[in-house]
């Protein structure tokens, strides 16, 4: 794997040069005017299939202590929740990444978003706990390739000077996406009983159809990236990814992924149900928690991704890892009473629990070659989204005996596992796509 050659300006990969020559290569705008059109409309229907797909998950943590009550579920039942759609995902991410490099990117990002959009209504419709898990599960086949082929989408437009922030753009989207649901949470939960409210909170999971009108008639793959593509014999092929050459990356790629992911979902899966059952928030004080811990992930995101271009995509997921992982205990930490706190650690804990994903994008899509990239992408990063499952799974059974803020340490346990794993892969910095 080619590591660290200096960052230098180029061309976006099929998109034709930016207007105005070397002075639009600098500002704050600069790695968005370097895309070029077609680069901004695949940027558009990646970060809205992102946004939507992040809002579309969080239907159900925001709607669980509502679920419990309704079906009379214990805290391990609602975590099973968690793990089926995570472990369900890596197989669908996986699936999504060989779809996206045999019939190419955009055309797997519309089977994705139409899949979560579909699955997500049905929950609405769960006469049962048993039928709700089938379809959250279901559900998670969409959700797990949606970013996976969407950030491959806009890697490939992206220029090697700017594809970290770029990518870590494309991150915010979850920030925004889990925003609105929020916001939706608050109203519908304001305006109507609990047993009627999760449903309708599934029921508006239907707006990502919307979405795959745009990208059907505005967004097509990056040219000189499916021109590769299309010339190569892979085509996309799980044993690529574990020939010699690829099999170390793609397996501390997975562990890296799991270390990430395991803490980030352990805290987006719990949070909503620990601010309720434990700090005695209402509806409307949760909500406003939330939105300091999401203000703090959308700023995280944004700066992650300025991050992993300055100083490295390792660096920068080892420093957040850490500061995860310290965040978590000291979150956990917080005596009752003491909410004021609470509240002000919400901002830090949200800032760095989403800064390290901003380099995942660049990191990933740079590790693999053209033919397999969407393979090696899906696998790593959704393989490492079902084992890190284990971790939300874990915190539901000792919730019933820790409590769910004890329980919650686990999550910094995690992070450690992401920083072992960085030792056995390459910085890739720099590093041109074609």
């Amino acid at each position: 794997m080619s590591t660290t050659p200096q960052p230098h300006p180029t061309t976006a990969a099929g998109a034709p040069p930016p207007p105005g020559g070397p002075a639009d290569d600098s500002g704050a705008f600069a790695w968005l005017r370097a895309l070029g059109p077609r680069g901004r409309r695949a940027f558009g229907g990646a970060f809205g299939g992102y946004a939507l797909d992040s809002y579309d998950y969080f239907t159900l943590p925001l709607s669980m202590v509502a679920i419990s009550a309704y079906f009379a579920l214990d805290t391990g039942q609602t975590g099973l929740f968690t793990t089926v759609t995570l472990v369900v995902s890596a197989v669908g991410g996986a699936l999504a990444g060989v779809l996206a490099d045999r019939v190419g990117r955009v055309k797997a990002l519309m089977l994705t978003v139409i899949t979560y959009a579909v699955f997500t209504v049905a929950c609405g419709f769960a006469p049962n706990y048993e039928t709700l898990l089938l379809f959250r599960a279901l559900q998670g086949l969409g959700f797990g390739g949606e970013w996976a082929v969407g950030a491959i989408l806009v890697a490939e437009y992206a220029t090697a000077k700017h594809r970290g922030r770029t990518l870590g753009a494309i991150q915010s989207a979850w920030a925004v996406g889990w925003g609105l649901a929020v916001v939706v949470y608050t109203l519908v939960f304001q305006f109507l009983d609990e047993g009627l409210a999760w449903r309708v909170m599934f029921f508006t999971g239907a707006l990502p159809a919307l979405l795959v009108i745009y990208v059907r008639r505005n967004v097509s793959d990056a040219p000189q990236a499916a021109e590769a593509r299309k010339q190569s014999r892979e085509k996309g092929s799980f044993a690529a990814i574990f020939q010699p050459g690829m099999l170390r990356t793609t397996l501390f790629a997975v562990l890296l992924s799991t270390g990430v992911q395991g803490g980030y979902y352990t805290l987006s899966t719990w949070i909503p149900t620990y601010l309720k059952t434990e700090r005695g928030l209402s509806v409307v004080g949760t909500g406003g928690y939330l939105a300091v811990l999401i203000t703090g992930a959308f700023i995280g995101y944004l700066t992650g991704g300025y991050l992993t271009d300055l100083l490295g995509r390792k660096k920068n997921i080892a420093l957040f890892a850490f500061l995860s992982a310290l965040c978590i205990l000291s979150f956990s930490a917080i005596p009752e009473g003491a909410n004021g706190t609470l509240l002000v650690v919400s901002f830090p804990l949200g800032f760095c629990m989403s800064a390290i994903f901003s380099g995942f994008g660049s990191f990933l899509s740079e590790l693999y070659p053209t033919a397999v990239r969407g393979t090696g992408q899906g696998f790593t990063y959704n393989a490492g989204r079902g084992i890190g499952a284990i971790f939300p799974t874990l915190v539901g059974f000792l919730a019933n005996s820790w409590g769910v803020g004890g329980a919650l340490v686990f999550g910094a346990l995690a992070y450690g596992i992401a920083v072992v794993a960085l030792l056995g892969l390459p910085e890739t910095r720099g590093k041109e796509l074609t």
